[in-house]
């Protein structure tokens, strides 16, 4: 809003930031079948820009000690059409009920990836983005003042990015975005962790490509499937008015935190107590 990695660390997640503590990632490719007769919905973790599933590391842990069957298949970060079309065929694996997670970027892919799927009981945004159709990552984060992203507005590019040209297998070249390395630690994790920690998190980041940042919505699935929201109020990505406005917009059950934008990384117990008020509503 992605290649899955190891880290060795056990912090952060863009627009998420990414993480884990010397083990692979928590996402799989291969399905994930849920038990119809089980008591309790899948949860589905969406990771966002600069992420992978690693992020939500401490969430899954405390889910899945709670006996929540849950997964956390890898954002591909190529466009919004081309991920939330991936995690709309994912889901469709799924059986039974769905909480649907996302954070950052990945707010806009399960928004609409959900649209039509009626296994998706509940919504939850975590410092994320809520679009109405027509809307981009770009122009919501400019709504209102704030982000620390940029400093110059009217920048193609968001001044805290470095494009990167790469190759394409028909000979043409695409362009992926990285965070800067000196602004990680402010822009994700609004400094809540050591310099060395920031430092290898922005070595090991994921790259996005512009059309995450520029793609229009389409008809958003929070109009027709409840919704839940934690604003992050030390949110440097996405201001917190936005997720305010997001959130009213989207009449969410809403939960203001002091938590910078990968709350899920540093605050994994306020993330999975939202996750969980979702998931008791579904029956």
């Amino acid at each position: 809003m992605l290649r899955r990695r190891a880290f060795r660390i056990a912090v952060l997640g863009a627009t998420g930031v990414a993480l884990a503590a010397g083990v692979t990632t928590f996402a799989s490719a291969a399905p994930f079948h849920h038990n119809p007769a089980a008591s309790k919905p899948t949860v589905v973790l969406v990771n966002g820009a600069w992420s992978d599933a690693a992020s939500w590391r401490g969430v899954i842990e405390r889910l899945q000690a709670d006996g929540y069957p849950v997964v956390a298949p890898p954002t591909g970060l190529r466009g919004l059409s081309a991920d939330s079309s991936y995690l709309a065929s994912y889901l469709k694996t799924v059986q039974g009920p769905v909480v649907l997670v996302g954070q950052s970027y990945g707010g806009s892919v399960i928004t609409n990836a959900a649209t039509g799927n009626k296994n998706v009981k509940a919504l939850v945004y975590i410092s994320a983005f809520a679009p109405d159709k027509g809307e981009d990552v770009k122009t919501l984060t400019a709504k209102f003042p704030g982000t620390q992203i940029t400093n110059d507005p009217d920048a193609q590019i968001p001044t805290a990015l470095t494009p990167v040209p790469f190759a394409k297998p028909d000979g043409t070249t695409g362009i992926d975005l990285y965070a800067k390395a000196d602004q990680y630690r402010n822009l994700f994790l609004s400094n809540r962790v050591s310099s060395k920690t920031a430092a290898e998190l922005a070595a090991t980041q994921s790259p996005a490509a512009p059309e995450t940042l520029g793609e229009a919505s389409g008809d958003p699935a929070w109009k027709t499937v409840p919704s839940w929201f934690l604003v992050s109020k030390d949110d440097h990505v996405i201001p917190p008015a936005t997720e305010r406005f997001m959130a009213d917009r989207a009449h969410s059950h809403t939960v203001e935190a002091n938590t910078p934008h990968a709350a899920q990384v540093t605050n994994p117990g306020i993330v999975t107590d939202l996750i969980k008020k979702a998931a008791g509503t579904v029956h």
